[in-house]
């Protein structure tokens, strides 16, 4: 494991699981029926454990976003420039992120996008999002 690369441990082995087989996971309460995100043990909201893990459905919307030009920590270095960003996901969690294959003269406020998967030789599989394809438009 790299600095860069999660600490998985048996709580949240589940959610990287289900991230290797291109499905992100949420952690929903069933006292209040909140889902939230990062994965907690208990619920951000009425603090119960009862909590439990949901697929999200991958679509979310772009809330805010920075093109970072300069990160020295590995692997991060190699892929400058990236945009790191913020999603409102359509479960309503907020997500930090990086947004790929899209060109930063495109993104904008509220545009829709979709989870994707990234996996770097044997790491493991990392959502990140794209634009959606919005009939048959193609955006770089």
């Amino acid at each position: 494991m790299t600095a860069a690369e999660p600490d998985i441990d048996a709580f949240t082995r589940p959610y990287w699981d289900a991230a290797a087989e291109g499905h992100l996971l949420l952690r929903r309460c069933r006292a209040c029926a909140r889902p939230h995100h990062y994965p907690r043990e208990f619920c951000p909201y009425c603090w119960s454990e009862d909590v439990h893990w949901v697929r999200a459905s991958g679509r979310a919307t772009l809330y805010t976003w920075s093109v970072v030009h300069r990160n020295d920590l590995p692997p991060f270095g190699d892929r400058v420039p990236y945009v790191a960003a913020v999603v409102d996901l359509a479960e309503g969690p907020r997500m930090m992120t990086e947004i790929v294959d899209c060109e930063e003269a495109v993104l904008r406020i509220g545009m829709p996008l979709t989870a994707t998967f990234r996996r770097e030789g044997e790491g493991p599989a990392v959502p990140v999002f794209r634009t959606v394809q919005l009939s048959g438009a193609t955006q770089s």
